[in-house]
């Protein structure tokens, strides 16, 4: 004869919960990671051109291999703009014409940056997914077993 070994609804809803707390927590690690970054908002080379006559940038970084220069402005914000090919001398010194503080990457930083992808965004959606999948199935699977088990 076969017995049937039962697991207690508190140990079900124990386990469940921790579950959800594991979830819980790596949402809020994923989430404090990324605090940390800077977010640069595109522009265009005329938008650049009216900051820096209107004197609202406070420091410039030029990229000379990705032709961009990232701009800290006066209220804290972020911009990237882009220049055509053979106009870092002529953006170099407009910036220095206004008193900005220039910095230019070498060229290892530059290329270093160069080869920044957004992948690990990518590998924290799908890690997300494959979170969500297995909190669905393992909830699918409970159900599943608790309708069985009240059919015999």
């Amino acid at each position: 004869m076969m017995r049937r070994t039962t697991v207690s609804p508190a140990s079900k809803i124990v386990a469940l919960l921790a579950c959800l707390s594991c979830a819980a927590l790596l949402s809020t690690g994923i989430a404090a990671g990324a605090e940390g970054t800077v977010t640069y908002q595109h522009e265009s080379l005329q938008e650049y051109e009216q900051q820096l006559a209107g004197g609202k940038i406070q420091a410039a970084s030029i990229n000379k291999v990705l032709r961009s220069v990232r701009i800290t402005l006066k209220d804290g914000s972020h911009v990237l703009a882009k220049y055509g090919k053979g106009e870092e001398p002529k953006v170099k010194q407009a910036l220095q014409a206004k008193g900005v503080p220039v910095t230019i990457l070498s060229h290892a930083e530059a290329a270093k940056e160069a080869k920044k992808s957004p992948k690990h965004k990518l590998r924290y959606i799908a890690g997300a997914v494959v979170i969500v999948v297995l909190i669905v199935v393992g909830g699918v699977l409970f159900l599943d077993r608790k309708r069985k088990a009240q059919r015999d």
